[in-house]
């Protein structure tokens, strides 16, 4: 018997390619399954002049997903998972992760013109404000659209750089453009968002889902993502907030890395523990950053 399956997206050319890889990772496994698209638009997409936590944080990608998860208008939403809020409604939850892609920020300049002492490096994340001031003598300025609108703003010289996720100029292709020059920032110190570089696929919490998932579901990228998310929710964190986490796994071990804007004092703090103590590592390094001093 034929499986009817509705995935919910958001309609710019990153989310689209995203999608195309899960529905691509879910039929080659599952021929028997039909899938159906369903573009969304969220508020998130439509309000481009205002920074996010101005008006809905995270949640402006996300909820109307969930309402049309719950409502049955879809049976699964596509994600970045680091535009996921921490608080997810009663009966749905994240199904399964992607392969984790290049999880670092990339400062992407004009060609052959470097970032000049007091340029301005477009960004609305404060996360990447606090970091990029630490390294170079620049002025931020907000910066809101989608990769191929915020390319262009920096191709007019509204920016002398702007910083962007590697996983998305890598899944579009942009990574290899001629027009720009692409500085990878080490992650291990220009800490990412926590799921940076993740697809997470979120959908009601039913059995017959979960199975489809199974085979493209990758348990090491659903470890780190569990244990980043972690610290967030440990420090109510919500998408105003000046924070990085970011882990990484060797063999049976975990390293978590987390910085944070506290009290007015940026702190850096890492840990290692077994895998299945991540979220006792990610409790530790928390009260770490609460009782700096």
């Amino acid at each position: 018997m034929k499986q009817y399956i509705k995935i919910g997206t958001r309609k710019s050319k990153l989310a689209m390619v995203q999608t195309e890889m899960v529905v691509n990772a879910i039929k080659k496994v599952n021929t028997d399954i039909e899938i159906e698209l369903v573009p969304m638009t969220t508020i998130g997409d439509k309000v481009l002049d205002k920074p996010l936590e101005s008006f809905g944080g995270k949640g402006a990608f996300i909820s109307e997903f969930e309402d049309a998860l719950l409502t049955g208008k879809i049976d699964m939403a596509v994600h970045s998972a680091k535009d996921m809020p921490i608080s997810l409604p009663k009966g749905l939850s994240i199904l399964a992760v992607s392969l984790r892609e290049d999880p670092r920020d990339v400062l992407v300049t004009r060609k052959n013109c470097p970032l000049p002492q007091n340029g301005i490096v477009g960004t609305s994340s404060l996360r990447r404000q606090i970091q990029i001031e630490e390294l170079y003598p620049v002025q931020t300025k907000n910066l809101r659209g989608n990769v191929g609108t915020r390319l262009l703003k920096l191709q007019n010289k509204e920016y002398d750089g702007i910083i962007l996720a590697a996983a998305g100029l890598k899944r579009l292709n942009f990574q290899e453009d001629k027009e720009y020059d692409f500085m990878y920032l080490d992650e291990d110190s220009f800490i990412p968002a926590a799921g940076q570089g993740i697809i997470a696929i979120e959908g009601r919490e039913e059995a017959a889902l979960q199975a489809v998932l199974q085979s493209f579901n990758h348990m090491e990228s659903m470890y780190n993502l569990e244990t980043e998310r972690e610290v967030l929710k440990l420090l109510n964190a919500g998408c105003s907030e000046p924070v990085g986490v970011y882990s990484n796994i060797d063999k049976d071990k975990i390293i978590l890395r987390v910085i944070y804007k506290y009290k007015n004092k940026v702190i850096r703090v890492n840990g290692i523990a077994k895998i299945e103590e991540r979220l006792l590592l990610a409790k530790k390094l928390v009260n770490d950053i609460i009782n700096f001093e």
